[in-house]
């Protein structure tokens, strides 16, 4: 089977017919002159034509010339017609961006990072769907959606995952609790015993906060909205335990306290996807603005 001709040749053939001059269509290519004319001389041998003539008022196609040259503008027209709807369908698959966020991080953190991958690519939409951690990763493990990001204090065995930043929860009460003017740090044994208004099981807040008290929370009230828990905070419903983000201006205005307690009340934010899978952009894009806050 005989060889085809490259692309580039033939767009350098088409370029002498446009502007009949061999050094202009070399400078349109960003080439030197003499490699064009190296590129029209194994055009010309491949086949045994000869496809330009040169002379002092320029170059001009021959007859075999004009004839490949008419060929090459459909193909070239084939071509630009197969960039259109492959830039079109990338375009098309890297918009379709469907993740699961917890609460917390797609309150507080998720915004962020989305407004900065928004900003390199302004024309993606992108699906986010909010439930508690345990969720997001049922739904990264059934394929409902390529990532998910969770707080959690331990990596899930079964999904790769990666650190996007950290986290911590706080003990908030009202400013005529008890344990406001607090001067020792709220014993194990004291908060074990103390019903809490807090995040439902499954959250991410409530597996750090058990997990670091060594056993079931006791519970007043338990809500999956952060805004609830600390609105019932406010209104010395009962300590709650809530993310450092989300009670930051409750905490600055004096409306709420944090009290000291012995419990490491850390966690990690993660970034999850199935094992099988690979990053591709945009997502590993995005994974890549949550890690950069961390650095």
């Amino acid at each position: 089977m005989t060889e085809l001709p490259d692309v580039a040749s033939l767009r350098l053939l088409l370029l002498i017919d446009e502007y009949g001059s061999l050094g202009a269509a070399a400078r349109e290519l960003a080439i030197s002159q003499p490699a064009a004319s190296a590129r029209l001389r194994t055009l010309e041998s491949r086949y045994g034509l000869s496809l330009v003539t040169r002379s002092t008022r320029g170059s001009l196609l021959t007859e075999d010339g004009k004839a490949v040259s008419a060929w090459a503008r459909n193909v070239m027209n084939e071509l630009n017609r197969l960039e259109i709807g492959l830039g079109a369908l990338s375009a098309q698959r890297r918009g379709d961006l469907k993740i699961a966020a917890s609460l917390t991080i797609a309150e507080f953190f998720l915004p962020r990072w989305l407004a900065d991958l928004h900003r390199s690519q302004p024309g993606m939409h992108i699906g986010m769907l909010v439930v508690n951690s345990t969720e997001v990763v049922s739904m990264v493990r059934d394929g409902q959606v390529k990532l998910g990001f969770i707080e959690s204090a331990v990596k899930i065995p079964d999904l790769n995952s990666c650190r996007v930043g950290s986290d911590h929860l706080a003990v908030v009460v009202a400013p005529d609790h008890p344990w406001a003017a607090a001067k020792a740090p709220i014993s194990r044994d004291e908060l074990a015993a103390t019903p809490f208004v807090i995040r439902e099981p499954g959250s991410g807040t409530r597996e750090t906060f058990e997990l670091a008290l060594g056993s079931t929370a006791k519970v007043v009230l338990e809500a999956g909205s952060t805004n609830v828990i600390i609105a019932a905070a406010l209104n010395g419903v009962g300590p709650a335990v809530v993310s450092e983000v989300a009670v930051r201006s409750a905490l600055e205005s004096g409306s709420l306290v944090s009290v000291p307690v012995t419990l490491d009340l850390r966690r990690a934010l993660r970034a999850i996807w199935r094992r099988k899978d690979r990053l591709r952009p945009p997502i590993d894009d995005l994974v890549a603005i949550a890690a950069r806050e961390q650095d």
